[in-house]
């Protein structure tokens, strides 16, 4: 039987609404033009009344009518996270901490319902489905939180949604359709849905997605729900998309089958309708089919739905043995900078003045022992241009996972330029940052996806005279791979005209092409000779 982790009630609490028409007086003075106060009075309420002695259904009425204002609240306030860098700065991380714990508080009071439902209140009785999704929802929204913000979280909460999806099971709970205005566009899902869906976006490497692309995959997932299963056996035929394994019983998400020992409490996701849905979708759109048309919505924030997908495809539906390059652990240090002026400093050897925003110092501080189990104090970033050392996790010849050696160091944003040289190796290499999160411990972890050839350093001389750091990708005629240059997001103009300055002095005159890649931080850009 489930046993949920309960602090005792108190008479002594005072929450502002103790039940459903005090909260709706409560709800009509809540000032939310000051967001910040408005989220500490939610929280400051919310645990009071949940101290709060009062009949289950009561609480369940009263959390129904709270939830709307939270929603929005919560939603408002996490875009102060939208596109930071990491880690966050000690207000930035402060903001962070205050979501999480407004959901942590929605699900402690949706389980002092649950909890009487399972010790037999009668007035529950009809509401066993709807409880154990609205705490699967609310788990479920901390470990999302965690996800886009870039931090790692503890395992307990896996535990936790494992251990309340098994309960649904032997009660024949997990089919039971739900209706949700608040976070599925008024969908009704069933905790079997709901829970597949939490699975399947924390198997589609959220640390390389995107808001924007999170946003649009939770808005899929709540639509496909009756496309995914999850079934206790699993077969598999030669060329199917082989299912996905998890374990109820232990701490992490989905894993490869080759991955998991057998077990009474392993489930599978088969992942053959799932692929057959994202293959077909991706094959209308390239026919010319609206997204629209195929039930993909309408706002899209920038997301090409095709490219994403195809991408989705590729992390849910394409075993082990089918990726094209594996990467191999080995476990080296490495030398590793950031930015067109520190990269160029480390290729060229020479010092250069940093400019603007990059000159002054930043500093993170996160307290909080409770939630990451350490104290960090402030420190002072390492000056712009000195190259960190860090560790190389694993590698193949298309990029690399590295960990920070240290806690502190420059703070790190999603396709921002860096340059890595692994020990014993002369030169660096050139890539850009294709995911970042934040360890339990406080290390930054970084995925590396590198570009082809060794960098120089060069700078580029426009009509203003004024010089411009820049680095050069040689050509590389084996593999068809053209010359191509680094340059600032704001230098790049398609036909403008430079003299390219090398570092024995020797010029050539260029022209600028197109754009191949775009950074956080840079303009990877084709050129041509004049």
């Amino acid at each position: 039987m489930l046993t949920l982790p309960l602090a005792p009630t108190d008479h002594q609490a005072k929450p502002a609404f103790k039940n459903i028409s005090t909260l709706a007086q409560w709800l009509a003075q809540l000032q939310l033009t000051n967001l910040h106060a408005a989220h500490l009075v939610l929280r400051t309420q919310l645990a009071e009344f949940n101290r709060f002695p009062l009949s289950a259904l009561e609480r369940l009425n009263t959390l129904e009518r709270l939830r709307e204002t939270v929603g929005v609240v919560q939603a408002d306030y996490a875009k102060k996270l939208i596109a930071k860098k990491l880690p966050l700065s000690t207000d930035e991380f402060a903001i962070f901490l205050a979501l999480i714990e407004l959901w942590q508080l929605m699900l402690d009071g949706y389980r002092r319902s649950l909890q009487a439902f399972i010790d037999d209140d009668k007035q529950l009785a009809k509401h066993g489905a709807l409880l154990c999704n609205r705490c699967l929802l609310y788990g479920s929204l901390q470990i999302f939180e965690y996800l886009r913000t870039g931090y790692e979280f503890d395992g307990s909460l896996w535990q936790n949604l494992h251990e309340l999806y098994s309960f649904t099971e032997g009660n024949g709970l997990q089919h039971e359709k739900v209706k949700d205005e608040v976070y599925a566009q008024g969908h009704a899902l069933s905790c079997h849905a709901l829970y597949a869906k939490m699975l399947l976006i924390c198997h589609a490497h959220p640390a390389e997605l995107t808001r924007a692309q999170l946003q649009l995959l939770d808005r899929w997932l709540t639509l496909w729900g009756d496309v995914i299963v999850i079934e206790r056996r699993y077969n598999v035929s030669r060329g199917d998309a082989p299912p996905l394994a998890l374990d109820l019983g232990g701490s992490s998400g989905l894993q490869p089958l080759e991955q998991v020992t057998t077990s009474d409490k392993l489930r599978f996701l088969a992942m053959v309708p799932l692929s057959k849905l994202l293959r077909v979708k991706t094959i209308l759109l390239q026919q010319g089919q609206s997204p629209q048309q195929l039930e993909l919505g309408s706002d899209f924030f920038g997301v090409n739905c095709v490219d994403f997908l195809n991408l989705l495809h590729h992390f849910w539906c394409e075993g082990l043995s089918e990726r094209l390059v594996e990467r191999r652990n080995v476990a080296t240090t490495a030398q590793v900078g950031f930015g067109i002026q520190p990269i160029y400093s480390c290729i060229s050897g020479k010092s250069v003045q940093p400019s603007g925003k990059e000159s002054g110092i930043d500093t993170v501080s996160r307290h909080q022992l409770e939630t990451l189990g350490r104290t960090l104090s402030e420190s002072a970033r390492p000056a712009s241009g000195h190259p960190e050392p860090w560790h190389i996790e694993n590698e193949n010849i298309l990029g690399a996972r590295l960990l920070r050696d240290v806690q502190e160091g420059d703070r790190i944003g999603l396709n921002q330029l860096v340059a890595v040289r692994p020990a014993e190796a002369e030169a660096y290499i050139l890539g850009s940052v294709k995911w970042r999160s934040v360890t339990r411990s406080g290390q930054l972890h970084v995925g590396v996806r590198y570009f082809p050839g060794v960098a120089q350093a060069v700078t580029l001389k426009g009509a203003s005279s004024r010089h411009i750091l820049a680095l050069l990708l040689p050509a590389i005629p084996a593999q068809k791979i053209p010359a191509s240059l680094i340059v600032p997001r704001e230098v790049f103009q398609a036909d403008h005209a430079f003299e390219l300055i090398h570092q024995n002095n020797e010029k050539l005159g260029i022209k600028m092409g197109f754009s191949v890649a775009t950074g956080a931080d840079f303009e990877r850009v084709s050129f041509t000779a004049v």
